[in-house]
Order: C-alpha cells, then structure tokens, then sequence
C-alpha cells in the first residue's frame, strides 16, 4: 500500500514538472506566424523583432490582431504591458472566442483590463462563456501587485476539456471546472485568440462616470511573448490538427499536474489580498447564485456589502473607436462599477 502510494506521489510530481517545464518552455511565434491584423489600420504596428506588436487607441479608432488558426484546447498566453496614466474608459482585452463563427452559441473566455483615473490601479476581469450563456456572466475582477504600465508582465490562459485556468506571472489566479452543474456552459467548441484595445467609456470606469480623455492619447499595449500552443481546428471541417508532438497537452489535462500544492496556496492568497468581486456572491444580480458555484464562507464574507452592481451594453461598432470585435462580442453585458 505504502509503495503504491508513493509511486503516485513520484508519478504526480514527476507529471507536475513535465507540466511545469512545458508550459514555460513553449516557442514563442513571430507575429507573421501566428497572428493577423483585425483592424486599426497604422494603429497597429509590428516592432522591428517581429516578435512584438503595439496596439493603440486614438479619436480615430482602436486596434486588435488575432490567431490565424482555431484552437481546440491548449496553452496561450502573451506579456503585455499596459499604456499608463490617465486610462480611463480605456479597454485592453486578451480573450478567446468563436463569436464569428457560433453567433449564438459562442463560447469565450476573457482578460480584461480596465483603466482608471489618475492615480488608481488597473483592474484585471476574467470571464467564462460557453454555449452561448451570456445572460449568464461569470465575471471576477481583482487588483494587482504590480504596476502593470511599468513593465511586462505574463498573462496565461491553459484550457483543456475538462479545466481552465487563468495566470499571471505563471501564478494561477482562477480556476474552472468541468462539473454536471455547468453542463454545456463550459467552453467545448474550437476558439481564436484576440487582443484588441478599444474605448470603454459608456461601463468601464466607475459605470461610464470617467470617458477615455483623447488628450492623452495614442494609449499603446504593447505585446510580446506571443504563445499559441493548441491543437489547431480546420475552420471548414472544425476537426483538430494535433499529432504526437501535442501528446503534452494530454499531460496537462492531468489536474494533479496542473497546479502544485505551492501555487495553489499562492492562488489563495491571491484570491484573498486582490479579488474585488464574484460573480457567486451577488446577490443582488443572483438572488439565487448559478448552479455550479460551491459557496465558500471565508469568500463570502469576504464580499459582504459589495452588493450594487450595475450593468451596461458594450458598443463595437467597426472600424471605429468602440470597438472589441465585429461578432465575439455580440449580445455581451458587462459590470459597470465595482
């Protein structure tokens, strides 16, 4: 017995380390490679490494580039650094989606980056939609330990068909379950990645009380570091390309691989110090909270009286500066003041 057991401990550490070693060893793909421009004409601009790429936000409009496969599963994730000072009602979203595909049944998981006045922090939201539930968002918002305008900071998102997570620096900050209480709610169809920045100003800061101010504008995100490791998707057939070279994606949809006992106590404790809201504890907008949240007492009493959200629609009109993009964003409510 005792042998058994520590053969599954070996086995586990050992797949934890492979998992470990795999995800931060993934080539890193040219923009050429990997992406295409989605719009922003000149306010996209691709540095001389051709390994990172600006995007900003003027009068005229926004900009965002995107994969040019479709992924079924896999780990994607880019350093980003954000544009600093005044940022209010300024957006910078690095999201998956099938929105132009699945108009109704889209699925999508999101980082969001909201701005704010001078002198407040950027805030960070992540999002699960799967099937088509956007009367049902699942949003978290929380703070940082950094500045993320100083410097360039990682922003991971592993997807499997059973787990999801969220990262920063390589330190999980969510995690989502595949349960029976979900069901088709969980993201199961082959998605694209984006990142764009665009013009919030009707929700993003405070509910629309602080517009994105043009007089300091370009506001530029810069993005390097770009990681598209997935099984790629025919978009015709919708079948997946993966071969033996992706046999690590088996290994990480392995939960025991998937986070260690250290990160998971340091996934705590960033829940603790840096989330500001979730979406199972309000109770004004889900009297009754979804059916697949497991409420957590020292999490709830975390954001006791931090009820009062508000909501509001999202404009993307193409091409101009309310913009995410033309389909993926299709139907979407968003918290307005936290």
């Amino acid at each position: 017995m005792l042998g058994a057991l520590y053969f599954f401990m070996i086995f586990s550490f050992t797949s934890f380390l492979q998992a470990t070693a795999t995800l931060q060893n993934l080539p890193i793909l040219s923009f050429d490679e990997g992406y295409t421009q989605l719009f922003g004409d000149s306010n996209l601009m691709l540095l001389k490494d051709g390994k990172t790429v600006h995007i900003s936000l003027d009068e005229r409009t926004g900009a965002g580039f995107a994969s040019q496969d479709l992924y079924l599963h896999g780990f994607f994730s880019a350093s980003i650094k954000l544009p600093a000072d005044y940022t209010a009602g300024v957006v910078v979203a690095f999201y998956m989606s099938n929105g132009d595909i699945f108009e109704k049944t889209h699925d999508e998981l999101d980082f969001e980056f909201l701005g704010n006045i001078r002198g407040k922090e950027w805030r960070i939201q992540t999002n699960v939609y799967g099937n088509g539930s956007t009367g049902l968002g699942r949003e978290e918002r929380y703070g940082l330990w950094f500045d993320p305008s100083e410097d360039f900071h990682k922003y991971s998102i592993l997807w499997t068909d059973d787990q999801i997570i969220f990262y920063v620096d390589n330190i999980p900050i969510r995690e989502i379950k595949k349960t029976k209480a979900m069901g088709s709610d969980f993201p199961s169809k082959p998605m694209s990645l984006y990142a764009t920045i665009w013009d919030g100003s009707t929700w993003a800061t405070s509910g629309g009380r602080y517009k994105v101010n043009y007089k300091y504008a370009p506001y530029v995100a810069e993005f390097s570091d770009l990681v598209l490791h997935g099984c790629a998707v025919d978009p015709i057939e919708q079948s997946p390309g993966c071969d033996d070279s992706h046999d690590d994606l088996n290994r990480l949809s392995n939960p025991t691989a998937l986070i260690s006992p250290d990160q998971r106590s340091k996934m705590a404790e960033f829940r603790k110090k840096y989330m500001t809201y979730m979406y199972c504890y309000d109770h004004v907008r889900y009297p009754t909270p979804p059916p697949e949240c497991v409420i957590n007492p020292r999490e709830a009493s975390q954001f006791q009286g931090s009820d009062g959200v508000k909501f509001g629609g999202r404009h993307r009109r193409h091409g101009k500066r309310h913009h995410r993009t033309p389909a993926a964003a299709k139907g979407r409510e968003a918290i307005t003041t936290l």
